[in-house]
């Protein structure tokens, strides 16, 4: 239904508001979707070693996006608490939303950097996780803040963690979950779901159940390529797994390919597996033939076979 991106420098709050926000949707109780966060935390990833350097950076970023794509559906709200400090990372969240066809906001801590140095510093002296000095003042100086006017930062949440407690009745707070849950009618007002637009929408074949295979097959094969170039810290990639039950999958990637780029090619092939369908054989309708097809399919238009 919805996808929230929490975003603000580092120690601003940002989880606390991430926790509040989901407390307040889950209290609801004609609220059906489920509520789901997706942070570092979820991965057991250390926040200094995954912003040690550029690398190990975008592999994270790699890491969340993944997930959000694999969790944004029309029922459930997923809130993506990470710095989400780059701008064309948070148009990549919102490409996600878009391609759902789901709402989106970003919610923001705005706090002074000096105040979250402060806040940094005594999590340390309570033995709590906190940022080495030289990692925090370079998220610092490289945090693009949002703006309303992006339609990647809009609609627009901001709190003030250094004036105001966050809890479950900040304004912020109770601002989101309305807009989040509003019932939407002909008399709504501010509330706006995202439309796929051509791009993104999955072309149509003529049978249902091979569409459904050739969906979750190409599916899964992206993710297992996405955790494969994870593990290789951006070096090539020569073979993926997709289940105990198959065989390992030779695929020959030279360079990073971002997921955006792996969306592309997987709703291409698609549609070129659908148009093909009319005028010959009907496309597999079993996941493991049409991951076999993905892949050489990704081989021939990547270059690599």
């Amino acid at each position: 239904m919805a996808l929230v991106v929490i975003c603000g420098q580092p120690c601003s709050g940002k989880s606390t508001a991430a926790t509040c926000l989901a407390e307040s949707l889950r209290a609801l109780e004609d609220l059906k979707e489920t509520v789901r966060i997706i942070d570092e935390s979820s991965f057991h990833l250390d926040r200094n070693h995954s912003y040690a350097d550029m690398p190990s950076e975008k592999n994270l970023r790699g890491v969340l996006r993944s997930e959000v794509d694999r969790s944004v559906s029309r029922d459930a709200i997923v809130i993506v608490d990470s710095l989400n400090s780059i701008k064309g990372y948070r148009y990549e969240l919102w490409c996600l939303a878009r391609a759902a066809g789901i709402r989106y906001c970003v919610l923001y801590c705005d706090v002074e950097d000096n105040l979250c140095r402060d806040w940094n510093r005594e999590r340390g002296q309570k033995g709590e996780a906190t940022y080495d000095d030289k990692i925090f003042e370079d998220l610092v100086r490289r945090f693009e803040r949002p703006d309303r006017r992006n339609r990647w930062d809009s609609p627009l949440f901001e709190l003030w963690p250094s004036r105001d407690v966050i809890n479950n009745s900040s304004g912020a707070i109770v601002d989101a979950v309305s807009y989040l849950t509003k019932k939407l009618d002909s008399k709504s007002r501010g509330v706006k779901v995202l439309q796929p637009t051509i791009a993104t929408q999955t072309a149509r074949v003529s049978d249902a159940n091979s569409l459904y295979e050739m969906d979750r097959a190409t599916q899964e094969v992206i993710s297992a390529l996405v955790e494969a170039q994870s593990h290789a810290l951006g070096g090539p990639v020569a073979e993926i797994s997709l289940g105990k039950h198959l065989p390992t999958f030779y695929i020959n990637i030279q360079r990073a390919i971002g997921l955006p780029e792996l969306r592309s090619l997987r709703r291409t092939f698609i549609k070129l597996t659908g148009q093909y369908s009319l005028s010959g054989p009907p496309p597999p309708s079993d996941a493991d033939s049409a991951k076999r097809m993905f892949i050489n399919y990704l081989n021939r238009e990547l270059g690599t076979s």
